[in-house]
């Protein structure tokens, strides 16, 4: 397995089992079940081959998560978010604060999980703008952007607006759209407020969009406030975005993506870009991308976009994993 995003988290965990040596990996089973023991010395015998770098990145990871919930639960969020802005930068500190959120909110509208989208998507279809933008605020992004691709075209718009302007719900307010939505919960509503939606949700949801929805909800949005969309795109990240990335992890995103894709992608490109990209290949696959967007035509647009977009999921992926570094909002935050 020579590609640290197919590892499950059950080979992560076995990972670290086998890193710590027989000897300690002992006493962390004295904390375990029996059925939990089972599963991971399945795991751990199973697991066979992983290269360095992935278990480097495998421990990083879980080196990062333990010193999260140490110091979420000695300080709160805000003294994490300090500590860990000090001890590994502002772009990390986000990514791992963000776990924290997502399971805070997990807390609330839990039955949404068992449901798929196409059922949430009839619950919510009729709703009004508001009270669906509260419901996806509350969804992995990428879920709550299949729902508002359903959604008539100028309620895409109202939604996207609604999420981007929330700031903070009031457990009452929460309460009332939970009954409308499924009358059966049965999830433990937080007794504070929970910051939800806002500008950092609704560009990760809009990252999951398609292109020509994209291009369609900004140019609408627009219409009512540039501000609010320019917002929204400086904290996105789009293919053009490619650009800004470091050499290194241009080079990391192309070995990661289908050579297909990088052919379509580049046939829509803009030279900027196209420059970028060929300037981070090596002298053969720069020969062999350029023969084949030669013999490529007649490639329909939307091919291209959705090119692009596997591409953008792919630079996603990597930088979850804390492979890539991608800067956002024009900031420079990195220093070598």
């Amino acid at each position: 397995m020579a590609k640290e995003n197919l590892v499950t988290p059950e080979q992560k965990a076995a990972a670290v089992v086998i890193s710590l040596g027989a000897e300690k990996a002992a006493q962390v089973y004295k904390y375990l079940t029996e059925e939990e023991v089972q599963r991971l010395t399945i795991e751990v015998a199973k697991l066979g081959f992983l290269p360095a770098e992935v278990t480097e990145s495998i421990l990083d990871e879980f080196y990062k998560n333990c010193m999260l919930q140490k110091v979420v639960t000695e300080g709160g969020m805000e003294y994490a978010r300090s500590v860990l802005e000090k001890a590994f930068g502002e772009d990390v500190a986000n990514n791992l604060l963000g776990k924290v959120e997502r399971t805070l909110k997990s807390r609330v509208f839990s039955f949404l999980s068992k449901y798929d989208d196409l059922s949430i998507f009839s619950i919510l279809s009729n709703e009004r703008p508001q009270t669906i933008a509260l419901v996806l605020s509350y969804m992995d992004s990428d879920r709550a952007a299949n729902i508002i691709a359903g959604l008539p075209e100028q309620r895409k718009i109202s939604v996207v607006e609604a999420i981007a302007r929330m700031d903070s719900a009031a457990p009452e307010a929460m309460r009332i759209v939970e009954r409308e939505v499924e009358k059966k919960l049965s999830s433990v509503m937080t007794t504070d407020y929970t910051k939800i939606g806002g500008i950092d949700y609704i560009a990760e949801v809009m990252n999951y969009v398609d292109r020509s929805d994209e291009k369609y909800i900004f140019d609408e949005l627009s219409k009512k406030d540039v501000e609010l969309v320019e917002e929204i795109r400086k904290k996105m990240f789009v293919f053009e975005d490619i650009v800004g990335m470091d050499n290194l992890s241009i080079q990391r995103v192309i070995r990661e993506v289908d050579q297909k894709d990088l052919v379509y992608a580049l046939k829509g490109a803009q030279s900027e870009v196209a420059s970028v990209i060929f300037a981070n290949m090596s002298a053969r696959m720069t020969e062999t991308i350029k023969s084949e967007l030669e013999i490529t035509t007649n490639v329909r647009v939307r091919d291209v976009e959705d090119a692009q977009q596997r591409i953008v999921s792919v630079v996603r992926k990597l930088e979850d994993a804390g492979q890539i570094i991608v800067s956002k909002g024009g900031k420079d935050d990195i220093i070598a």
